[in-house]
Parts: structure tokens; C-alpha cells; sequence
């Protein structure tokens, strides 16, 4: 991508140009957040005040439903223990799309969740989630041109966004400069906070899409923008509007936020563990004794999560074991040392950068040292 298009976009202070440098560079480091003391999320209730948002059904507002939906999330996030909730906005009021992005990047948040209503001229329903990308096509760019013209009415747009225009698919494409280092980790999240609106509410599934946000363009960490459903559809904008609708979306994206959570924590080997192994493993091992068996621990934890495929980025046959207060979880179980490096490398390719080989005698675990002697 050309970079002067990244250069029209602003960044607002020294530090926050640090700030990217270091988000970058350790994006993908899973063992630098499981260091933090909090696991910060940033919850962006769309529009507010003199802007709002989309209208529906009986004169809903968009501005008021995502709000009450973001305070329901942030209630049952702060129950979570090592998780801190900030807010873009508590109450009615109108915020800069530049300041939204602002708190989160201030607070070094983990994720940004903002939160939206749709709307159209047909009787269209259905739950959708974005992330920041190049607009795939006319109909996504008309999505992001409507969310994003909310900055014509901030004050000084101009300056704030020095080069960019709302109505320019040129001016979009700029945006997706700072983001791309976290797309991986936003359609992760996007995806199990789709599959719950799909799956548990039962919501016709539009899907996850890309396109280009300010909102999102704003944040340094993995960041997505929830459409909820539709305010123009008689049945989809009633159940909205409803105190029971909007507690069941604020429930379902609250377990999504939990579950992505829980797959990150699983990215982080217990450090003890990391010691057992040899500082050397031969590639191959000719023989070993037959009640020998090799296993690949890829996390280890206090959750205890159930072991299928989706919590483990799609591996299969996860075997959860507890010692003590720590689950482990084990990827594998042969006797050929050739194979199990196989199952590692698998294990690796799918993001378990710490993952390594364990060993067991009569069911016991044994240090493999001991084998390899």
C-alpha cells in the first residue's frame, strides 16, 4: 500500500506514535498480555447526543438502544475477575469519532467493541459484525459511508482528519493501514461474536465483513463493529427496542468477549512447565521403551474449558487433564517421537508458538531428559 496515503491520516501525539510502534511489534505476542494485570475492553456505544444514529420502528433510536446494550455488556464483563471495562460514553452525549479511539488506545485495551443499530428501506434483518478492511465491494463502502459521515458533524472535522473524505473509496482504503497487524485476532473475535447471534438468538447470520471504519482506523489493538440488527424491521426493530431484546444481545456479545478470552489465555504455556523440557530434543528418537508415551501440552491454565475444536483454534482430540488447581491440555498421544514432532509442528502453525513435548511411563509423567538417556 502506498504510504502517503497512510500520511494524510493524523496521529495526534508523540506517545501515541510510540504506542503503535510497540502494539505492532508485540501484536502477536500472547505472553505480553498475559502479563498485564487487567485485560482491558473498550466498549463504544455508536452516536449519542445531537447525533442518532439510525431511527426505526415506533421511533427507536439507535443512539439510545446501543448504549443500554454497551452499559448491560460492561455490567457482566465487571464481574469477570482480571478484566477492566471502559466506555467511550455512559450516558447521551455526543463523542468524536478521533476521541473514541482515543480512550481505548489511552487505556492500552485489549480489544474495542462498538456497538450499532441498522437500518434500510426494506423490511431487511439480520446480526453482522465488521472489522477494518478494504471495502470488498460498492454495497460494504455504502455501509462504512454512513457510519463514517458522522464526523461532518464534529467540530473542526477538517483538521481531525486532515485528507480524509467520507465519500472516497480512495480515502477508505487509507484507513487500513495501522489495522492490518490486528485482522487476524478482530475476525477471530468477530466470528464467536457472530456465532452467538447465529447460533444462541437465533438471528439471521449476515456474516462478518470488512470495511472501512474511522471508528475502527482509530484503535491499535484488535478492534470490531457490531450491527446489531435492524431498527426498520417491525419484528427485529420491536425486539430491539425491548429491555428483553437488548439484554440478550448484551449477554451473548459478553460471552463472546469471554470466550476470545479464553482462547487468548490458552496462547500462554504455564512458565514452570517450559522448564521441564531438555535444552535439546533429537529430531528422532530409533527406539523407545513400548509403556512410553509422548504428548504435546499446547496451554495450561486455572479455566477449565471444554475441549473442542473452536476453543483451541480449530484442533481436534484436546485432552484436559488437571494437576493441582492447573488444567493441561494435551495435543496427541503416540509413542513414535517422529510423529509427535509432527503433531508440535501442528500445533504451532496454529498460533501454540510454546508448545512442547511431554512424556509419560505407565501413565505417569516422566522427564523427558529420562527418556532420551
Amino acid at each position: 500500500m502506498n504510504l502517503q496515503l497512510f500520511s494524510k491520516f493524523k496521529v495526534r501525539t508523540k506517545l501515541n506514535v510510540i504506542f503503535v510502534f510497540l502494539m505492532i511489534f508485540f501484536s502477536n505476542n500472547y505472553d505480553v498480555f498475559s502479563q498485564k494485570k487487567d485485560f482491558i475492553v473498550v466498549l463504544d456505544a455508536g452516536h449519542g447526543g445531537k447525533d442518532p444514529g439510525k431511527v426505526g420502528y415506533k421511533n427507536s433510536k439507535e443512539k439510545e438502544i446501543a448504549l443500554n446494550i454497551v452499559l448491560h455488556v460492561g455490567k457482566l464483563l465487571e464481574k469477570e475477575p482480571n478484566v477492566k471495562v471502559v466506555y467511550t460514553r455512559k450516558t447521551d452525549v455526543f463523542v468524536d469519532l478521533w476521541e473514541r479511539g482515543r480512550i481505548a488506545n489511552k487505556a492500552d485495551a485489549d480489544l474495542f467493541v462498538s456497538v450499532h443499530c441498522n437500518a434500510h428501506s426494506s423490511q431487511a434483518l439480520g446480526s453482522e459484525t465488521w472489522v477494518l478492511g478494504t471495502h470488498a465491494n460498492r454495497q460494504n463502502f455504502e455501509v462504512a459511508k454512513a457510519e463514517n459521515s458522522v464526523i461532518l458533524l464534529e467540530e473542526d472535522y477538517k483538521t481531525n482528519y486532515k485528507g480524509f473524505d467520507p465519500n472516497s473509496p480512495e480515502s477508505v482504503i487509507g484507513l487500513t493501514l495501522m489495522q492490518e497487524e490486528y485482522l487476524d485476532q478482530s475476525i477471530q473475535l468477530a466470528s464467536i461474536v457472530q456465532d452467538g447471534f447465529t447460533n444462541t438468538l437465533k438471528r439471521k447470520n449476515r456474516g462478518v465483513k470488512q470495511a472501512g471504519f474511522v471508528v475502527l482506523h482509530q484503535t491499535y489493538m484488535p478492534s470490531i463493529l457490531i450491527e446489531t440488527g435492524f431498527l426498520t424491521n417491525k419484528t427485529e426493530g420491536t425486539f430491539l427496542n425491548s429491555k428483553v431484546g437488548q439484554e440478550k444481545f448484551s449477554e451473548s456479545i459478553y460471552k463472546g468477549i469471554v470466550k476470545y478470552f479464553n482462547q487468548l489465555s490458552l496462547n500462554s504455556v504455564a512458565n514452570e512447565e517450559i522448564d521441564e523440557q531438555p535444552k535439546e530434543q533429537p529430531k528422532e528418537v530409533k527406539s523407545v521403551e513400548k509403556n512410553i508415551q509422548f504428548k504435546v501440552q499446547i496451554a495450561a491454565g486455572k479455566r477449565k474449558l471444554a475441549t473442542k475444536s473452536y476453543n483451541f483454534k480449530g484442533l481436534k482430540n484436546v485432552e484436559r487433564v488437571k494437576f493441582g488447581k492447573i488444567y493441561r491440555y494435551y495435543l496427541g498421544n503416540t509413542s513414535d517421537f517422529t510423529e509427535i514432532n509432527k503433531v508440535k509442528k501442528q500445533a504451532n502453525s496454529k498460533g501454540y508458538t510454546t508448545a512442547f513435548i511431554v512424556a509419560f511411563k505407565n501413565g505417569k509423567k516422566i522427564s523427558i531428559d529420562d527418556v532420551f538417556k
